[in-house]
C-alpha cells in the first residue's frame, strides 16, 4: 500500500497543474452553459422551437447531444452533455498515457519495475490516479448545475455521468498503450477511438424517432455502440435514468482488466501490436531532415483533412437548411449571428462551420510541434542533430511542416466547401466565402503553431499539454464564448474570434495584421531561442 502511495504521490505532484486545467475548464463549461443558454434561449417556447427544428433536420444531432425535452436544465444538457464527457475523457487519455507507455517508452518505468513495486503497481497507481482525477471532475461539474440553481438528483447524474464518461476512455487509453507500441500510438489509437465513437453516438440520434410534440428524440440502437450515446441517454433533469452512466463504468472496468491482464503477458518495452519492420534503406522520399518530419506528421495530417473536409462540405450544403431554421426560429439566427458577427445567414454557416476548421488545422499544427519534443524525449532526434543539422534547422522543418499541415487542413475544409456549394443555386459566392474564411483560420491556427514552438524552446516539457490547452482555451472562447454570455473582449483572446471573415461582398479582416505579427514574432523567437538550448531529455 506504501508503494501505491509514493506512485500516487508522485503522479499528483506531476500532473497537478494539467488536472487542474482540465478539471475547472470543465467545470467552468458547465457553470457558463447555465446563463449562457438561458440568456440565448429564455423562454420554453425558443426551446421547443429549436427541438422542433432539430428533428427536422437530424444531421445537427451529429454535433449535440439527445434531445430530452423543452426544460431549461434538459435543454443545457442537449447542447453541453458531449462535450461535458469528451472534456474529461481527454484528460483521462493523456493521462493514462503518460504514466503507462509514455513511463515505459522514456525508461521510467523499468528501475520502478525493478523493485518490489513490479510491473502492475504502478499501472494500480495510475488507475486510482485517473479515478480520483474523474472523481473530483464530476463532483465540481454537479457543484455547478447545483450553484445555478438546478434540481440535486439531475446535478449528480450530469456529474457523474460526466466522471464515468471520463473513466471508459481513462480505460481505453490504458488498453491502447498495452497494444501499441509508442506513446505516439497509444495516444493516437485511444483519440480516434474517442472520435469515432463521437460521431457513432451522433449518428445514432440523428437516425432516432422523435415524439410526437417533437421534444424528445429516442435514439436509435447504433448509440448502444458508444460511450457518448450511453452518456446522453441519462436524459438527466428529465427521466435522469442511471443505468447507462453505470455501462460507462462497467466498460472502464472491462477495459482497465484486460489492460492490467495484457501486461502481465508481454515483456517489457514490447507491445501486443508488433511495430512495422522498417526498410533497410531510405528512399528518396527521406533524403532530408525535412522529408524525415514530413514522412512522420503525414498520417496524422491525412486524419486532420479528413474532419476538415466533412466539416466544409457541412458548411455550404447547411446553408438553405439554416435558413429555413432561422426563418421558424429566431433564437437559431441570434445564434448563429452571435457566433460569426455575421447577418446574412449562409455566410454566419460558413464562418461557423470554418471555426471549427480552424480549430482542426491548429491541431495538426500543434501536434506536428508537439512530435519533436517527442522525438527529442525519446532520444531518436539527437542522431539527427549529430549530423550536420543544425538545431534551429531541425526546428524550422517542424514549423514549416507545420504549416503546411495547417494549409493542407484548411484547402481539404474548402474543397469540401466547393463540393457542398456546386449542386446550389448561389454556390458560387458560398464557394468564395469558404475561400475567405479558410486563409483567415490559417493565420489564426498558425499562431498555435508558433506559441506551441515557443513553449518547446522556453519549457520542453511543457510542450504537449501547453500547446493542447491554449488550443481548447481558444475554442471554447471563441466558438462557445458568446453563447456563454462571456465579455467580447475575452472572447476576442482567441484567433478564431479575430481571423478574417467574408462580410457581405467584401472581407472583414478584424485582427489579422495583429495575428500575422503575432506569428512572426512568435517564429522568429522560437528559432532565435533554439540556438542556445539544450537537448532536454523527458521528465
Amino acid at each position: 500500500m506504501s508503494r501505491i502511495a509514493a506512485l500516487l504521490t508522485q503522479r499528483l505532484r506531476r500532473d497537478w497543474l494539467q488536472l487542474t486545467l482540465w478539471i475547472f475548464g470543465t467545470m467552468a463549461l458547465a457553470f457558463a452553459g447555465l446563463s449562457g443558454a438561458a440568456n440565448t434561449y429564455g423562454t420554453e417556447q425558443e426551446r421547443t422551437a429549436l427541438l422542433a427544428t432539430v428533428m427536422a433536420n437530424p444531421v445537427i444531432l451529429l454535433f449535440r447531444g439527445l434531445p430530452s425535452g423543452p426544460g431549461e436544465q434538459a435543454f443545457i444538457v442537449f447542447l453541453l452533455m458531449p462535450f461535458l464527457v469528451m472534456m474529461p475523457a481527454f484528460m483521462s487519455t493523456f493521462l493514462a498515457v503518460r504514466h503507462t507507455r509514455g513511463d515505459e517508452e522514456a525508461g521510467r518505468l523499468e528501475p520502478v519495475a525493478a523493485t518490489t513495486a513490479g510491473r502492475s503497481v504502478p499501472t494500480v497507481a495510475t488507475i486510482i490516479h485517473g479515478v480520483l482525477a474523474n472523481v473530483v471532475l464530476g463532483v465540481l461539474v454537479a457543484a455547478a448545475f447545483l450553484a445555478g440553481g438546478s434540481p440535486t438528483e439531475g446535478s449528480w447524474l450530469a456529474g457523474f455521468t460526466a466522471a464515468c464518461g471520463g473513466l471508459t476512455y481513462l480505460g481505453v487509453a490504458l488498453l491502447a498503450a498495452q497494444l501499441m507500441r509508442t506513446s505516439r500510438g497509444a495516444n493516437s489509437l485511444a483519440v480516434w477511438v474517442l472520435v469515432v465513437s463521437y460521431f457513432i453516438a451522433g449518428i445514432g440520434n440523428a437516425l432516432g424517432t422523435p415524439s410526437d410534440d417533437l421534444t424528445h428524440m429516442q435514439s436509435s440502437w447504433v448509440t448502444r455502440l458508444s460511450p457518448f450515446g450511453w452518456a446522453e441517454n441519462t436524459r438527466a433533469f428529465d427521466e435522469n435514468l442511471w443505468w447507462p452512466a453505470f455501462l460507462c463504468l462497467a466498460a472502464f472496468v472491462v477495459f482497465a482488466g484486460a489492460a492490467l491482464a495484457l501486461q502481465t503477458v508481454r515483456d517489457l518495452g514490447a507491445s501486443i501490436v508488433p511495430e512495422r519492420r522498417g526498410r533497410t534503406a531510405a528512399g528518396a522520399t527521406l533524403s532530408s531532415p525535412t522529408a524525415l518530419v514530413a514522412r512522420l506528421a503525414t498520417g496524422s495530417t491525412i486524419g486532420w483533412m479528413a474532419g476538415a473536409f466533412f466539416a466544409g462540405a457541412l458548411s455550404t450544403s447547411l446553408g438553405s437548411v439554416v435558413n429555413e431554421m432561422g426563418a421558424d426560429n429566431p433564437a437559431v439566427a441570434d445564434m448563429l449571428k452571435a457566433l460569426s458577427a455575421e447577418a446574412d445567414l449562409e455566410q454566419a454557416v460558413v464562418v461557423v462551420f470554418f471555426t471549427m476548421v480552424g480549430l482542426l488545422a491548429a491541431c495538426a499544427g500543434v501536434q506536428t510541434v508537439a512530435r519533436a519534443r517527442q522525438e527529442e524525449a525519446h532520444g531518436t532526434a539527437e542522431p539527427v542533430l549529430a549530423t550536420p543539422v543544425q538545431r534551429v534547422r531541425w526546428l524550422a522543418d517542424y514549423v514549416v511542416v507545420g504549416f503546411v499541415a495547417i494549409v493542407l487542413t484548411c484547402a481539404a475544409a474548402f474543397v469540401g466547401a466547393w463540393a457542398g456549394a456546386a449542386s446550389l443555386d448561389n454556390g458560387a459566392a458560398l464557394a468564395g466565402d469558404a475561400f475567405v474564411a479558410a486563409w483567415g483560420q490559417v493565420i489564426a491556427a498558425s499562431v498555435f503553431l508558433v506559441l506551441t514552438a515557443l513553449v518547446f524552446t522556453i519549457a520542453p516539457r511543457w510542450t504537449i499539454p501547453l500547446g493542447w490547452t491554449l488550443v481548447t482555451a481558444a475554442i471554447v472562447f471563441g466558438l462557445f464564448g458568446p453563447l456563454l454570455g462571456l465579455p467580447e473582449w475575452v472572447t476576442n483572446l482567441s484567433p478564431f474570434s479575430v481571423a478574417p471573415v467574408p462580410s457581405g461582398s467584401e472581407v472583414d479582416l478584424r485582427g489579422m495584421w495583429w495575428l500575422v505579427l503575432a506569428v512572426g514574432v512568435g517564429a522568429a523567437a522560437s528559432l532565435t531561442l533554439m540556438r542556445r538550448r539544450e537537448l532536454a531529455s523527458a521528465g
